[in-house]
């Protein structure tokens, strides 16, 4: 373990300074024939970034300092990575192709603040939450220097960093590189951490053990290619929360007014009306900043493929099994609910039929790089973490108070999760400056969200 005496300033509200740094190795050497790990055609063309995700966790008095949870965390971290054996690997840094399996770790930081914990979530921006991750692995960021990187002869596929607050509050912050995993991969191993976690603190023995993740193997193949970028321009995010009788509201509302248009739509689900809500007004606030010009454009609806395809996959699989469907908007009329909600259920369908992953592959290997960059990039983008019991993520601590993604996102896109005791939804919505102070006072906005 290395002792270390960085100390980050979190703008004027607390001082953060790392304490500790080492490397968690797994438990048990992984099988030599295990030990190389091919990216899917899906990994390989994912978003060259890393997904950074805290769970705040307060005081309960189970330990005398915030300090004592740290070596259970760390022995079941290394039991944890004995089964998703990959995310101890490495990879190339430049259009990885596979994973070294070679058990070198996953990176362990501590630091502390100079602040409770309820101070904290009381003042915090968003910004605030990247210094509580590594380095600054947050999404396409990185401060770590060449000369800090414990093995720069490739990528270190997690990071992990517990921070203490002077209160025995704990915040648990991971960053996972999005080629080996989505979101729905990454909440698996984070609650299997947990599990284990729990599974070796007590003396009771009365935890199971996690099931088994489950890992594709695939054929070598070399696309050559790093994958999409996120782009360079300057945004702002920021959250917002919907509750659950507010999104009842919009939906009652939705129904009304495609009603009124002669398409009545019946069954919108809370994410379907959040979508169109979001997209609506992101899309006012555009042509409102661009002299009243409609644009056409449209919203890219990451979907989680594993339930959806006729040959299902274990809902435990892990790397990337999504897929984008486009809702393109071409006039305002396409913008309207009827229009909009029509499509995107008309999308959902097509998608139900796509057989497993390999036709997967072959529908989007038809799509070429400089194409699949445009569509990227000319759409808003839409992810929704809903129901990935991301507020199950208990160490023994309890259940974390507030769970959530860190990192300014990709210019135009939205992310949904679960709101704290599943009282809503909230959204982290990224724009351009200008499009976001409009957003922040669109009264149909405000409507619906505290």
């Amino acid at each position: 373990m290395t002792m270390i005496g960085n100390v980050i300033r979190f703008g004027r509200r607390q001082l953060h300074t790392i304490v500790s740094k080492e490397i968690i190795k797994p438990s048990s050497p992984t099988p030599s024939h295990l030990k190389t790990y091919n990216l899917s055609f899906i990994d390989q063309a994912s978003i060259n970034t890393f997904l950074p995700f805290v769970t705040f966790y307060p005081n309960t008095g189970f330990y005398p300092s915030s300090h004592d949870k740290i070596l259970p965390l760390k022995k079941s971290l290394s039991e944890t990575l004995t089964k998703y054996y990959p995310f101890a690997g490495r990879f190339a840094k430049v259009a990885p192709s596979f994973v070294d399996c070679n058990d070198r770790g996953a990176e362990f930081l501590e630091a502390s603040i100079d602040s409770s914990l309820s101070d904290f979530l009381k003042n915090y921006q968003h910004q605030d939450l990247d210094q509580f991750f590594p380095h600054g692995l947050v999404n396409q960021k990185s401060n770590r220097p060449d000369d800090d990187d414990l093995e720069s002869n490739g990528v270190i596929p997690l990071a992990i960093q517990v921070n203490h607050f002077e209160c025995g509050g704990a915040a648990v912050a991971m960053s996972l590189s999005h080629k080996l995993a989505d979101g729905n991969s990454f909440v698996h191993f984070l609650n299997d951490w947990a599990k284990m976690t729990q599974l070796l603190s007590s003396r009771e023995q009365k935890h199971a053990l996690p099931d088994d993740p489950h890992f594709i193997p695939f054929e070598y193949m070399n696309l050559n290619y790093n994958g999409f970028t996120l782009g360079s321009d300057e945004c702002v995010t920021k959250s917002f929360m919907f509750p659950n009788a507010k999104i009842n509201e919009l939906k009652l509302k939705v129904k009304a007014m495609t009603a009124e248009a002669g398409q009545p739509i019946t069954d919108p689900t809370r994410v379907e009306v959040l979508n169109w809500l979001l997209y609506k007004s992101a899309v006012a606030a555009a042509t409102k900043n661009n002299s009243g010009c409609f644009k056409p454009t449209g919203v890219g609806q990451l979907t989680n493929m594993r339930g959806r395809f006729t040959e299902k996959l274990p809902e435990k699989s892990i790397g990337n099994f999504f897929m984008v469907m486009d809702i393109l908007t071409h006039n305002q009329t396409e913008v309207k609910p009827e229009s909009f909600l029509t499509e995107l259920k008309k999308q959902k369908m097509m998608f139900q039929g796509i057989r497993n992953i390999q036709t997967a592959f072959g529908i989007l290997s038809g799509i070429t790089v400089e194409e699949g960059q445009r569509r990227f990039d000319s759409v808003y983008l839409s992810t929704s973490l809903c129901r990935y019991s991301t507020y199950e993520i208990d160490f023994g601590w309890g259940k974390p108070v507030k769970a959530t993604v860190a990192g300014d996102l990709r210019k135009n896109s939205f992310i949904m999760m679960d709101a704290p005791n599943r009282d809503g939804i909230e959204v982290l919505v990224c724009l351009g400056k200008h499009d976001l102070a409009v957003v922040q006072s669109d009264p149909e906005m405000l409507a619906f969200c505290n």
